[in-house]
């Protein structure tokens, strides 16, 4: 099959060759939103390079995708090397993940190219990316659509967020672009293209969204690293308001729209087994996914979502990436977050274009849509160079988003 690339694919693919053309010693990052055919210029670059390339993937599913989109491309010198897949084959070009390479690392000195699917994931400080990025003394490519990471510390602010070394430190979390982490891993964005572009060529699906939030905000408080909700504060606010029936009214009420016509799967996310497990007890075809689901289990439960089989499919943090089902047009978040990338991860699952979709619905339950806003209004800025922020517009202003405290 020989594919056509879109002009933005097309302008990313010959940044990545252009960047591992040249002899500027620092890493590069391709930003490309959800639903923007990362797999294709994954292979597109991957196809292009003239030696051993090897790309890392973050889980089995993603592996399996792009892997079998550069096969569709008819390239046989190509392979997998990953426990999951039981598969430990070194080709040109291989797809693997960090936990398969790791013990064996010695054995990819020879490869020219790595790159990095959502490289967002790689920890600056330590882990298993960076013991493998420390000896390969190569320059690497990141791709990602959330270019940030969580990250907490201690400090001290007055009642107006300035610093104040005279108040008590506080655990806060910032969200820090890739490139502005230390220890540095990623240098430099070499291409990135807006949500908002790629809607208006109708590249991706328009958003409604609906914010039906009960959860009070101030009401919660923050865990120990301050970086998330704590869990006890969150489940007593839950019971407090009821959230779970509350959950199973919305639901109901989703699946009988005053337009009359049905929605083609809804698909909610819950912080908690209990909720979910009380929406699957009140709804009729409904089923739920956990990380305890197993393989098998799981794999039907999807198969049956996705032939509409089952109606309504519940999980517990499994399915914020990784799932692609374009048909997807209903999203329930009943559960908050102070993390911007699993934010856009959740809303990414129904932003997927496909010709029966008029338009995804994002129904939120907990504060997040008034926290970051909608997804299409994010924009990354550059204010000097190498220093980047992504700005949205949350609570009806604009709003910097990285690399500031909240």
């Amino acid at each position: 099959m020989i594919y056509t690339l879109r002009d933005y694919q097309q302008q990313a693919s010959d940044a990545a060759i252009n960047f591992f053309k040249s002899k500027r010693e620092r890493n590069g990052i391709l930003v490309l939103p959800t639903g923007a055919g990362k797999s294709l210029v994954i292979a597109d670059i991957a196809h292009r390079l003239d030696g051993n390339v090897l790309v890392f993937q973050p889980s089995k599913e993603i592996l399996e995708q792009n892997f079998d989109k550069l096969r569709s491309y008819g390239v046989e010198d190509c392979s997998i090397y990953s426990a999951s897949f039981n598969s430990k084959e070194i080709s040109r070009i291989t797809f693997a993940t960090i936990g398969s390479v790791k013990s064996h690392m010695e054995d990819f000195n020879h490869f020219r190219y790595i790159i990095v699917d959502e490289c967002h994931g790689v920890n600056p400080q330590g882990g298993m990316y960076k013991d493998f990025f420390d000896c390969a003394k190569r320059k690497i490519l990141g791709l990602t659509a959330t270019p940030y990471r969580l990250t907490s510390a201690q400090i001290c602010l007055d009642e107006n967020g300035r610093y104040d070394p005279t108040c008590e430190p506080q655990n806060k979390c910032i969200l820090k672009f890739l490139t502005r982490t230390r220890p540095r891993v990623f240098h430099d964005v070499i291409y990135q293209v807006e949500i908002q572009t790629l809607l208006q060529r109708g590249y991706l699906s328009k958003l409604n969204y609906y914010d039906m939030t009960i959860l009070p905000q101030e009401g919660l408080k923050r865990n120990t690293t301050g970086m998330d909700f704590d869990e006890k504060s969150l489940f007593d606010e839950f019971q407090r308001v009821n959230l779970q029936d509350h959950l199973v009214n919305i639901v109901m009420r989703l699946q009988h729209p005053k337009s009359g016509i049905p929605r083609k799967g809804i698909l909610v996310f819950t912080k908690f087994l209990e909720e979910s497990e009380n929406l699957c007890r009140s709804i009729d075809d409904c089923e739920m996914l956990s990380g305890e689901t197993p393989k098998k289990e799981r794999e039907r439960i999807i198969k049956d979502f996705k032939s509409g089989k089952i109606k309504v499919l519940t999980n517990v943090g499994v399915l914020t990436t990784g799932f692609d089902y374009p048909e997807l047009d209903t999203v329930v978040m009943a559960r908050p977050t102070m993390s911007l990338a699993m934010y856009y991860q959740i809303l990414g699952r129904a932003i997927r274009p496909h010709p029966s979709k008029e338009a995804g619905w994002i129904v939120d339950l907990c504060g997040n849509i008034k926290r970051f806003g909608k997804v299409e209004d994010l924009r990354l800025f550059e204010r000097k160079p190498g220093e980047y922020f992504i700005q949205g517009i949350a609570d009806n202003q604009y709003k910097q988003l990285t690399n500031t405290y909240f």
